[in-house]
């Protein structure tokens, strides 16, 4: 076998690989030798069926499994002699073949380019520490008791207004006739909540119990059932009770109706909770403040196929988000060129930073063990409640998604040991000084604050 190297630019080799026609023809002939002990050919005994007859019957066949095997051992072989590290799978063209002459093919292949890590100690980061304010944990306080508020009948002659609870049977048509969900018994509703869609609550403001009411309502051109969007209905309906609010309540009561002792126990609860969402959005702003100062200091080429494939990821997300409108509109102004330029910018940066964080983290001996990737595992398969165990069978038989699990793991791992070596200095900062220095430092960090503890969860659609 010969490999030369027939060009070089920058991590990009190229070799010319030729394997002599003797080779080939020894290859078959060693490939047909232990056919002759598997097959069976009708007039002759197993194991002694001649070569020349091996050859007619399955010539073909095993020369196209020799070129094969013999253009993969070469690839390997020219990759081993000149210490090559491969980014990716090597680009293979024969560019010579035909039987009883030589075999001749070209192999281009990029390389891993050398990496030489900073010494991450002369990092200067800041990891931003905040005081939850008193305040902000009595509204939150405030926020869950209106979450548990009690309601009492409405005196005698009152009229339902904005915050009250109705207790209703609705009927609802469309064109004279019902439709599935459009009608119930018995449900609460609080007026102003925003559970049903727009013009339903506000008309039912007035009235008092024991009324009957007739509504009319024209469903959204966006309501999730497609064959309502834009319908006019009519709902008639009974008003049963009208509740009015009792004052939201802070105590030991609430307390105990979220499973804890007291009040003092539930302030504290809903402190940690607060300083832990507040504690994510710092950890996110310091990790975003890391990778701008590691994209910052190295400068090393990177693999043009890798930042190919990085490219035609982000770009199918782009695509997608331009066909459902979500596309930002700073972006949407700008034309497919310059985007593509952003974006091309964008996936060499995740490029040089995946590959710069691998080196870190080989060198470092940091790996990400079993019983990690299997809690990962666990904790995906509970977000699909009843599917948990196709989701864990889908893992286990998917190396690729298995290793997009891991993934995140490692590069976590490999970000907090370069954080235990910068040392980052703590800087107090009230929550609005971290929600802002976060969105002007990170860009695609969350646009918000953490969530409100003890706010409502808005729901993903209305109904009737």
């Amino acid at each position: 076998m010969e490999i030369t190297q027939t060009a070089l630019d920058g991590l990009k080799h190229e070799f010319k690989v030729v394997l002599s026609a003797k080779d080939i023809e020894d290859k078959i002939d060693r490939r047909l030798s232990e056919l002759a002990r598997e097959v069976r050919v009708p007039g002759f005994r197993p194991g002694k069926v001649p070569l020349g007859v091996l050859k007619k019957r399955y010539g073909d066949a095993v020369l196209g499994e020799v070129v094969q095997q013999a253009v993969s051992d070469g690839s390997n072989r020219a990759i081993t002699e000149k210490g090559l590290r491969p980014a990716l799978r090597p680009q293979i063209e024969i560019t010579s073949f035909e039987r009883g002459n030589d075999l001749e093919f070209k192999m281009a292949i990029e390389v891993l380019p050398q990496i030489e890590p900073m010494d991450f100690t002369k990092l200067e980061l800041e990891r931003f520490v905040v005081d939850v304010p008193d305040k902000e944990v009595e509204d939150a306080l405030e926020r869950l008791a209106a979450q548990y508020k009690k309601t009492d009948p409405a005196p005698e002659g009152h009229t339902a207004t904005k915050g009250d609870v109705v207790v209703i049977d609705y009927k609802g048509t469309v064109d004279g006739a019902p439709f599935p969900g459009g009608e119930a018994e018995g449900y609460y509703l609080e007026l102003g909540s925003g559970q049903f869609i727009p013009g339903f609550e506000e008309q039912l403001e007035g009235v008092t119990t024991d009324s009957n009411k007739t509504i009319e309502v024209t469903f959204p051109e966006d309501y999730a059932a497609e064959k309502l969007r834009g319908k006019r209905a009519a709902f008639a309906i009974a008003v049963k009770e009208v509740r009015v609010p009792l004052p939201a309540k802070i105590d030991d009561e609430l307390a105990e109706a979220m499973g804890l002792e007291n009040l003092d126990a539930l302030r504290k609860t809903m402190r940690e909770r607060i300083e832990r969402e507040y504690g994510e959005v710092s950890k996110l702003r310091l990790k975003r403040a890391l990778l701008d100062a590691l994209a910052e200091a190295h400068h090393f080429e990177v693999p043009k196929g890798m930042v190919d494939l990085e490219f035609d990821q982000i770009w199918r997300q782009v695509e997608e988000s331009k066909k459902q409108g979500q596309l930002d509109p700073d972006e949407a102004k700008k034309s497919e060129e310059e985007l593509k330029a952003d974006y091309r910018s964008i996936a060499e940066r995740r490029v040089r930073l995946g590959l710069l964080l691998s080196e870190v983290g080989q060198r470092h001996n940091i790996t990400v063990a079993a019983e990690e990737v299997n809690r990962a595992m666990v904790e995906e398969a509970r977000r699909f409640p009843g599917q948990e165990r196709q989701v864990l069978e889908y893992f286990k038989n998917s190396p690729e998604a298995l290793a997009q699990l891991r993934a995140p793991l490692f590069e976590s791992k490999v970000v907090d040991f370069i954080l235990e070596l910068a040392k980052p200095k703590e800087h107090k900062v009230s929550p609005a000084e971290l929600l802002e220095r976060s969105e002007e430092s990170t860009g695609d960090a969350p646009s918000r604050g953490p969530k409100k503890a003890g706010g409502r969860k808005k729901t993903e659609g209305k109904k009737a």
